[in-house]
């Protein structure tokens, strides 16, 4: 992804500023996505790999790619909440996303997220859904900690692309398991990889790009 596709921005979250890079395509945008990243208290910030990974898919995909850091991470404002006021941040973001930019917003969108994104992620869904807001057309997890971090209710459209290292050593798979089995939610293993997807980055991307593939 080259730099000069990348934009600075910031939005109002509950503590103040979020800190947020805009990837951009370099044809007209179809859409966007809001891709999460990792635990803030545990060195996670927007520019993981998992979370470019996924980012760049979506990129190609044509779609605008906001990527966040969480409070405390950056320029952004206020310190870890262990999922509680991120979530709300979020959902903020979104909001004001819709406001300044209407056309993408008007376009597809997808909600992604790796590891402590994906608790947020979760949350955010269910919440939206619950409201009658506008859901994202896919959406996108590795790495899934849907079941830590939880303030409250989590869900997950049937069709969610829920990426799983077999060997993932934060998030064991058997953990992700006890989430999906109850919902009947299918989780794609990759074999021999841990949790941050170490050589497997370019298959990540793949299953990625077949699920944007679809929209």
């Amino acid at each position: 992804m080259k730099s000069n596709q990348t934009e600075i921005t910031t939005f109002e979250g509950e503590a103040g500023a979020i800190d947020c890079a805009m990837d951009w395509p370099v044809d007209r945008p179809l859409g966007w996505a809001l891709v999460l990243h990792p635990n803030p208290s545990q060195g996670g910030t927007r520019d993981n790999k998992v979370v470019t990974t996924i980012s760049r898919a979506c990129v190609q995909r044509g779609l605008v790619a906001l990527r966040p850091n969480f409070r405390g991470i950056g320029t952004s404002a206020g310190s870890f909440d262990e999922g509680r006021g991120e979530t709300n941040d979020m959902a903020l973001l979104i909001e004001q996303f819709q406001a300044r930019y209407p056309e993408l917003s008007a376009g597809v969108w997808v909600l992604g997220g790796f590891s402590f994104g994906t608790c947020i992620g979760a949350q955010l869904y269910a919440r939206l859904k619950e409201h009658g807001q506008l859901l994202p057309q896919a959406v996108i997890w590795a790495g899934s900690a849907v079941l830590r971090f939880q303030h409250g209710p989590v869900d997950a459209p049937a069709d969610a692309l829920v990426i799983h290292g077999e060997n993932d050593e934060v998030v064991p798979l058997e953990e992700v398991m006890r989430w999906a089995r109850p919902i009947d939610m299918p989780v794609v293993v990759v074999p021999n990889a841990g949790h941050f997807f170490h050589g497997k980055l370019l298959m990540l991307r793949q299953l990625v790009q077949m699920r944007l593939n679809c929209l």
